[in-house]
């Protein structure tokens, strides 16, 4: 089998192996995920491996920037990963991971995220469980109910609007120290803000995706910046209670929403999980945001066979918001060691007490709660991919 970028030739044959995946889509479904897809074919960033003539499997790798306690980073978030009914078994999933992961440093990626169909081959890969994609269903009735601090000037958004929803992404996910979500590329949000389906409302520090389920609302994206807008954006979806009887919506483990609503008796959130990778530890680390408060001076052992450049003994430093990490000559055993495993969930905040519990961090434990409080997080995502 041979490995290659995929052209606009393959998209049949990369259609094919998607439906026998994932199942059918719908003609307008294609359409979308033609428009989607079709910029990546031979930019380097959908592989496939192929036996002869026939594509046997594919991956894909879109180009997000992520946001680490407020700060943005390159992420290669992997999707589309196929393997063809007839080869699975044989180890094509691993030999496409492991180049979908050289790739992802090719192309200049510090980390990498997926969200996965099934877990043991991306773990063994080192991808690690991070965060979350959170839907809360809420009554429409509550939303509506929340009163407004002041007027919030709202208006509708369409395919023209995209440059100013990356930007105030940027702005609100900076101010709120957020941890997880990613922001598309102005193509892609083109694509998604022609929706005719949908209904867009941005305001100056705030926007809204939703539409009709049936009877009930989804909301795909609300994301704002002050009490101000929060309270509008919500407003407006509620404002449809007299048909809605509830909103099902994307949120963060800690939104706003969540106590603003009168009636709060009991939660219904749903998670869809979402695994993240170290791929590059030296740019990882410089290009993640830190607590500022936060100081840490210390020494690790990273051992991650998969991508050997960060494996060894690190000098790790945290200061003033940001960190960096240094070849160090300490020797293994004396300093604590992490898998690329422990590695990804520690940059993604799990804590320092549960990777010990699971094995993945060994060694001396006196800097764990250093650690911990220089990698704090609540990592989650509001999109899918």
């Amino acid at each position: 089998m041979q490995l290659r970028d995929l052209t606009l030739d393959d998209l049949d044959a990369v259609m094919d192996n998607r439906t026998r995946a994932f199942g059918l889509l719908s003609e307008a479904e294609q359409e979308v995920w033609r428009r989607l897809v079709v910029p990546m074919l031979g930019g380097g960033r959908y592989l496939g491996l192929v036996d002869g003539p026939r594509l046997v499997a594919t991956s894909r790798i879109a180009d997000f920037t992520q946001w680490w306690h407020g700060r943005p980073i390159s992420m290669g978030g992997v999707a589309s990963v196929t393997v063809a009914p007839e080869d699975r078994g044989r180890g094509v999933a691993r030999t496409l991971m492991q180049a979908t992961l050289d790739r992802c440093a090719d192309l200049g990626h510090p980390v990498s995220a997926l969200y996965p169909a099934t877990t043991p081959l991306y773990r063994s890969l080192g991808w690690e469980h991070a965060g979350a994609m959170y839907r809360a269903t809420l009554p429409a009735e509550a939303l509506r109910g929340i009163g407004l601090t002041e007027r919030v000037g709202l208006r509708r958004m369409g395919p023209g609007d995209a440059a100013e929803v990356i930007a105030l992404l940027g702005r609100v996910h900076a101010a709120t120290r957020a941890s997880g979500p990613v922001r598309w590329d102005a193509g892609a949000w083109e694509s998604r803000l022609a929706d005719k389906d949908a209904f867009l409302y941005l305001a100056d520090d705030g926007f809204v995706v939703y539409r009709w389920n049936g009877n009930d609302i989804e909301v795909s994206n609300l994301v704002a910046g002050s009490e101000a807008t929060v309270r509008a954006l919500w407003s407006l979806v509620g404002s449809s209670a007299s048909i809605a009887k509830s909103v099902r919506a994307v949120v963060a483990p800690d939104d706003p929403v969540l106590w603003l609503i009168g009636d709060r008796a009991e939660d219904r959130i749903e998670q869809t999980r979402w695994m993240f990778r170290v791929v590059d530890l030296a740019s990882a680390v410089a290009g993640r945001g830190f607590p500022p408060g936060v100081v840490l001076d210390t020494v690790i052992q990273v051992d991650d066979p998969r991508r050997e450049a960060n494996s060894g003994s690190w000098h790790l430093t945290v200061s003033g918001g940001s960190g960096t990490v240094q070849p160090a000559g300490s020797r293994p055993g004396t300093v604590p060691v992490l898998t690329a495993n422990a590695l990804a969930a520690l940059y993604a905040g799990v804590p320092t007490p549960t990777l010990r519990r699971s094995g993945l961090l060994t060694g001396p434990a006196d800097g764990d709660a250093a650690l911990d409080e220089a990698f704090q997080a609540r990592p989650h995502m509001l999109d899918y991919f």
